[in-house]
């Protein structure tokens, strides 16, 4: 990928800060990003680590072991997107509502990412962090299904404020198959999501079937490639094209769960 930066007298956009290669001094600096409610600041998205993208099939599904994390309309998407990755990757861990509540409470104004390393969701005598956060390049087809492949799901930042106004699909929170496409452009950043699938359209709905639910596709869908997104407590699938209007920064975990025992 050929980047065009920098440039100084016009914004750099936001998708080559996260594909640059970042200066590290000999210290090794951590960067401690992301939140996805609210915008990444610039720099950290310039010295976060760069995802290499690697081989992926040509469709993928994760899908979680159950819904169970505390997200409906109007709450924090922050965590229970956490709590979705932690029941879809392996060890596929299932983190109840309360424990998500009890450690967004915890957390509370401190660096988020930063208690996810080190503290993390805390129940059963073990704590679930997150590995360490790589930024990825949501415009590189390649690069974010390798990453959703391989380290997903992957955590971006969206406008969300058509989510349940967009003419051409709505989001419906707390059940999964909806599906919606020509989402517009520069909504203001302040929503989690999840995106934990990719494939053309048909290939998509097929995965959805597999685990017993049924995609309603509106009118005019287009039939390329697309994305599962997970957000209000629900799956539905998304057009590439939305997926590059929504976002504004896009990140994995690596891994996406470390169990930590807290009696050793």
């Amino acid at each position: 990928m050929t980047l065009n930066m920098p440039r100084g007298a016009i914004p750099t956009p936001r998708s080559e800060l996260a594909a640059s290669e970042p200066y590290r001094d000999e210290t090794g600096s951590e960067i401690f990003v992301p939140s996805g409610e609210f915008p990444s600041p610039n720099q950290e998205l310039a010295a976060a680590r760069p995802y290499k993208a690697g081989t992926a099939p040509e469709s993928f599904l994760a899908w979680p072991t159950e819904f169970a994390f505390g997200e409906n309309k109007g709450s924090s998407s922050l965590w229970s997107e956490e709590a979705f990755a932690k029941a879809c990757a392996e060890p596929r861990v299932v983190v109840p509502t309360d424990v998500v509540m009890r450690t967004a409470q915890q957390c509370g104004p401190s660096n988020f990412a930063r208690f996810m390393q080190t503290h993390g969701f805390q129940m059963d005598g073990n704590a679930y962090l997150d590995g360490p956060f790589y930024s990825v390049d949501w415009t590189n087809a390649a690069t974010l299904a390798s990453s959703i492949y391989t380290h997903g799901p992957v955590k971006i930042g969206v406008g969300a404020d058509d989510f349940q106004t967009n003419p051409h699909g709505l989001v419906t929170p707390g059940t999964s198959g909806w599906a919606m496409y020509n989402y517009p452009k520069n909504l203001v950043e302040d929503h989690c999501v999840s995106l934990c699938g990719y494939g053309n359209l048909a290939d998509l709905v097929g995965l959805f079937h597999g685990h017993g639910i049924s995609v309603h596709a509106p009118q005019g869908m287009p039939t390329g490639l697309c994305y599962a997104m997970f957000t209000w407590n629900s799956i539905g699938i998304i057009d590439q094209q939305s997926m590059l209007n929504m976002t504004y920064e896009a990140w994995i975990r690596i891994p996406v769960t470390i169990i930590k025992n807290l009696g050793a």
